[in-house]
């Protein structure tokens, strides 16, 4: 097998089914220097175990995924929200001081889609706004950088509310660049007429806190959320959106997250290293440099 990308991330969504210790040993066996880890295989064994097991395997940390969810108005569902919101940004930053030199303290949000019962999703909006004004100065405090993370309009209503890169950008405006930045995600944001605009624009703003690639094939399957597929097997143009974000002068690890059954089905290791020949012929001829 050829090098691998000394880019590439492997976010451990790909590897759903793994617990910590397996995603950790397989994405080192493979050769990948980076990992993108969840709260909750983080949770199973503890933070502070998990830091040291992170710490052990010589492994970047590119990203905690996820935290967010917040649209909901104000009252004890929100409270308890915003409260977990507060955990997640102190374990991104453990979690970023126990990778090897070049991890980063990213926390990646995902906003929430609509209540129950709301139409409303200006005002859904807008609560993302002042739930991030109430977590910007804890992030500040802890040196970890918000990532919102716009999702593709399929999933406006259930998941998240912010379904452009524009959006994301509207957002985080109000904020220093080092508290609250975006999450590229080639699946989520592919389709928008004004995505290299927004890709720019992202870069200029010194927002850019995380790209994540996949691809996008049809048909979809039944349960939309686990449509992503290997880099290189799907219509995106890895390419394009590659160059444009290398062209912000963005230099960080670069994260693969895989929703779907077929990849969670199979061997982890594996997994894994069809990634990252995947990557190698769809995203590694387009990047420059770390």
């Amino acid at each position: 097998m050829s090098a691998v990308d000394p880019r590439l991330s492997i976010n451990q969504g790909t590897i759903k089914h793994a617990d910590l210790a397996t995603a950790l040993r397989v994405t080192a066996e493979a050769g990948v220097q980076s990992i993108g880890l969840w709260r909750e295989p983080v949770q199973e064994v503890g933070l502070a175990t998990a830091a040291s097991m992170l710490s052990d395997s010589g492994l970047r940390f590119s990203t905690h995924c996820r935290s967010g969810f917040f649209t909901m108005p104000e009252g004890p569902p929100r409270r308890a929200s915003i409260d977990d919101n507060l955990v997640a940004i102190d374990e991104a930053a453990t979690l970023a001081a126990a990778g090897a030199p070049g991890s980063e303290a990213v926390l990646v949000l995902v906003a929430g889609g609509l209540p129950e019962g709301s139409r409303d999703l200006v005002g859904a909006r807008e609560r993302v706004r002042d739930a991030l004004g109430e977590l910007a100065p804890h992030a500040a405090e802890a040196g970890v950088t918000l990532a919102i993370e716009p999702l593709h309009p399929m999933y406006a209503t259930d998941r998240c509310v912010v379904s452009t890169l524009g959006q994301a950008l509207d957002l985080a405006a109000d904020f220093d660049p080092s508290v609250v930045g975006v999450a590229v995600d080639t699946f989520h944001i592919f389709w928008d007429p004004d995505v290299l605009d927004s890709i720019a624009r992202a870069g200029r703003e010194g927002r850019i806190a995380t790209y994540q690639v996949c691809d996008w094939k049809t048909p979809l399957p039944a349960d939309v959320l686990l449509g992503r597929h290997y880099p290189g097997d799907g219509v995106i143009d890895l390419a394009g959106l590659t160059r444009a974000v290398v062209d912000t002068g963005y230099t960080g690890d670069v994260e693969v997250e895989i929703f779907n059954a077929d990849v969670w089905a199979t061997e982890p290791l594996e997994a894994v290293r069809r990634t990252a020949a995947g990557f190698a012929a769809s995203v590694s001829p387009f990047l420059s440099g770390r």
